[in-house]
C-alpha cells in the first residue's frame, strides 16, 4: 500500500497540473493520429529516408509493417562516459534486425563534460546545452521516419535534454540506454583529500593532476554521485532503462546484452503491436514522483531540483520545491555514496544497487507501484537484476538485503529519516539546500556577508588570508540570466578548508553547486536571481545573514524597514557575453526563466 502522505503530494500535483497535463496529452494524441508512421510520407519524402540504407532494410522500410527505431546518440570520444556510445549503433541494429526490424541513427545532439568545464568560461554553456540538446533530439525525431527512439546518453545535461526533446514525440515508446560507470580508481576522499591540499599550497599541480588522474582513468562514468550517475537511478526508476541498466561497466559482456535487450524491447512496444507503451503513459504524475523521492532518498544531485521541473513540464506536469521539500520530508535516505559517504558507485552497485533501493522504498509504500513502465507494467520489475546463462540475458530476483549497510540500508532504519534536498526562504528569496552531506553541527549558520560576484574573486580573497573568519559568502550574478548558472564547484575547496579551521561558513548563490554538493552548506539556486533585481542584489558586506536549514530560513538580519528601501546594486563585473561561444546564447539569457520554473527557454 502507498504511503498516504506520498499519495496526497501526488494528488496535489495532478490537480495543479490537470489543464496543462491534458493539454499535452491531447497534442500526443494529435501526433499519434499523424504518423510517425512511413506510410504518410510520399515516395520522395521515403526514398530520402532510407537512401544509405542497406538493400534488405530498404524492403523492410518499405513495407512499414515492422518496427523502424530512431537512435539519437549523445557520442563523443572526449567524455569517458560517451565513448563506449560510439560502438552502440551497430549493437543496437544487429538487434532490431534479429527482431525483424530496422534502427537509424536519427541524430547526434552535443555532450559536454561539466567536468572539463569547472571554473571556466565553457561552464556558462553548461546549463543552455541541455536545452540545446531537446532540440536538437526534437529535430533528429522529426523525420516521421520512426516507430520508437532509444535515447543514448549519461552526462549532466544530456539526460535531461534528451527526455525533454523525447516527450515532445510523446506517442512514440522511448528507453534511455546508458554506458556505465568506470571501473573504480583512486578513492573520491582521497581525491578530495588531494584537492584541498592543493587548494592550501601544500602539494603541486604535478601532484594534483597525478590525483586526478587516478580517479578519472577510464572509460565510463566519474564514479561519484553526482548528476550524471544520478541521472541513471531516475532512469530507473522511472521505468525508462532495461531493469539494471544503470550501473553495470562498459565493455562487458552483460553491458552489451543490455544494450540489445533495449533494442528487442523498444521494437515490441510500438504502435505497431500489441504492447504499444509510448513516453506520455509512462512519464505521468506518479513517475515525476518517484523520480524525485529516489533522488532525495539516495542524495542525489542539486542540480535535479532545476532539471526535473524542466522535464515535468515538458510533460505538461507543473512541480515546484515545495513539492521537493515535502517529498524528502518522508523519504528516508538509504544511500551513502561520495560525496554523501566515502562509497562510489560501483561500492553502490555491489551492495545491492539500484534494485535494492527501488525494493527498500516500494515495501514501504513510499514508491508507486502500479505504473507503467517500458520494460512492463508495475515498478516492482525494476528490483529484479540482470544475468548472464549460456550468453543470453534473464532478470533474477534481486537482493532483499543489503550487502553493505554502510552503503545501503533498508528504508526501515536509514541513515537519515529525511530526504538530502530542503527548501530554503526569506527575504533573500527561495533556494534549495542539500543537506545529506553537512553534518548537524553545520545547519544553521549566521555570520557576516562577504559579496563576491565570481568565483575568482573568492579565491583572490581566500589566497591573501581576509576569509578567515566566520562567514557567509554570497556569490551572486550567477543566475540563468546573467551568465547562464554554471556550476560553482571550485569554491568547495576553500569553503571546506576554512570550516576546517573552525569557522561557521556558508554559501549563498543564485548559481549551481552540482552534483557534488558536500560538507559545507550551500543555499543554491536562489529565486529570484540578483540580475533580475532579486534580493541578493540588496546584500551588503557584513550584513549578518542568517542560513537555517533545519527550520527552512534564509534571512538577511537586515532591519525590514531599511531592507525595504535599500535598492539593488548593479552588475559591477565584465559582462559574460562573448568569448567561448557565449556570444551565441545571448538570446537564451534574454528568454531563460527562474530556476524554481525549470532554467529553461521553453516556457511551457
Amino acid at each position: 500500500m502507498t504511503d498516504p502522505r506520498l499519495d496526497s503530494i501526488t494528488q496535489r500535483i495532478a490537480e495543479r497540473s490537470a489543464d496543462s497535463r491534458r493539454a499535452y496529452l491531447a497534442r500526443i494524441d494529435a501526433m499519434r493520429g499523424n504518423g510517425p508512421l512511413r506510410g504518410g510520407l510520399s515516395c520522395s519524402n521515403l526514398a530520402h529516408g532510407f537512401a544509405a540504407c542497406e538493400p534488405e532494410d530498404k524492403q523492410v522500410l518499405k513495407l512499414t509493417e515492422a518496427a523502424n527505431i530512431g537512435i539519437v546518440n549523445a557520442y563523443n570520444d572526449m567524455l569517458s562516459a560517451h565513448q563506449p556510445l560510439g560502438e552502440y549503433p551497430d549493437i543496437i541494429k544487429r538487434a532490431a534486425h534479429a527482431m525483424g526490424c530496422t534502427a537509424q541513427v536519427a541524430g547526434g545532439v552535443p555532450a559536454m563534460c561539466d567536468g572539463v568545464t569547472q571554473g571556466t568560461a565553457g561552464m556558462e554553456l553548461s546549463l543552455f546545452s541541455r536545452d540545446i540538446i531537446a532540440a536538437a533530439t526534437a529535430i533528429a525525431l522529426s523525420h516521421n521516419m520512426f516507430d520508437a527512439a532509444l535515447c543514448l546518453g549519461v552526462c549532466d545535461k544530456i539526460v535531461p535534454g534528451l527526455l525533454i526533446g523525447a516527450l515532445s514525440f510523446g506517442h512514440l515508446p522511448v528507453m534511455f540506454v546508458p554506458a556505465g560507470p568506470m571501473t573504480t580508481g583512486l578513492s573520491n576522499k582521497d581525491k578530495a583529500r588531494v584537492r584541498q591540499l592543493f587548494a592550501e599550497g601544500k602539494v603541486g599541480r604535478e601532484e594534483l593532476l597525478e590525483a586526478e588522474s587516478g580517479a578519472y582513468h577510464d572509460k565510463g562514468t566519474c564514479t561519484f554521485y553526482g548528476t550524471a550517475n544520478s541521472n541513471q537511478m531516475l532512469m530507473e526508476v522511472m521505468g525508462l532503462h532495461v531493469p539494471g541498466a544503470a550501473f553495470e561497466n562498459p565493455g562487458t559482456e552483460l553491458r552489451q546484452r543490455l544494450t540489445e535487450a533495449a533494442s528487442q524491447r523498444v521494437c515490441r512496444i510500438t504502435a505497431l503491436g500489441n504492447e504499444y507503451t509510448p513516453l506520455a503513459w509512462v512519464v505521468d504524475e506518479k513517475c515525476i514522483v518517484n523520480a524525485i523521492v529516489a533522488l532525495l532518498a539516495t542524495g542525489g544531485s542539486t542540480n535535479h531540483s532545476i532539471h526535473w521541473i524542466a522535464i515535468a513540464r515538458a510533460a505538461g506536469i507543473i512541480i515546484d520545491w515545495q513539492d521537493f521539500s515535502e517529498l524528502s520530508a518522508i523519504t528516508p535516505l538509504v544511500s551513502r555514496v561520495y560525496p554523501n559517504g566515502s562509497a562510489d558507485v560501483n561500492h553502490f552497485h555491489a551492495a545491492g544497487g539500484t534494485g535494492y533501493v527501488i525494493r527498500t522504498l516500494l515495501d514501504q509504500g513510499l514508491l508507486h507501484e502500479n505504473v507503467r513502465t517500458a520494460w512492463g507494467q508495475g515498478l516492482r520489475h525494476y528490483t529484479l537484476e540482470p544475468r548472464l546463462h549460456d550468453g543470453a540475458l534473464h532478470h533474477v530476483e534481486g537482493v532483499s538485503e543489503s550487502a553493505d549497510l554502510e552503503v545501503l540500508r533498508p528504508a526501515t532504519s536509514p541513515f537519515d529519516a529525511e530526504g538530502g534536498l530542503r527548501l530554503l526562504q526569506g527575504n533573500l528569496g527561495r533556494c534549495v539546500i542539500k543537506v545529506s552531506a553537512v553534518a548537524p553541527e553545520h545547519r544553521v549558520v549566521e555570520a557576516p556577508a562577504r559579496v563576491f560576484e565570481s568565483q575568482d574573486a573568492l579565491r583572490q580573497a581566500f589566497e591573501a588570508g581576509e576569509l578567515e573568519r566566520d562567514l557567509v559568502a554570497v556569490v551572486r550574478f550567477q543566475g540563468p540570466q546573467a551568465n547562464g548558472m554554471p556550476e560553482l564547484h571550485k569554491l568547495t575547496p576553500y569553503l571546506g578548508i576554512l570550516q576546517d579551521r573552525g569557522y561557521q561558513v556558508a554559501l549563498v548563490t543564485d548559481g549551481r553547486m552540482s552534483g557534488a554538493s558536500g560538507k559545507v552548506p550551500a543555499a543554491i539556486h536562489v529565486s529570484p536571481e540578483a540580475l533580475g533585481g532579486g534580493p541578493l542584489a540588496r546584500v551588503r558586506d557584513g550584513d549578518p545573514i542568517r542560513l537555517d536549514a533545519d527550520n527552512g530560513e534564509l534571512q538577511a538580519l537586515v532591519p525590514a524597514d531599511e531592507w525595504r528601501e535599500r535598492p539593488a546594486v548593479q552588475r559591477t563585473g565584465q559582462d559574460s557575453g562573448f568569448g567561448t561561444g557565449r556570444e551565441l546564447f545571448g538570446f537564451m539569457r534574454s528568454a531563460v526563466n527562474e530556476a524554481e520554473a525549470g532554467g529553461t527557454v521553453f516556457q511551457g
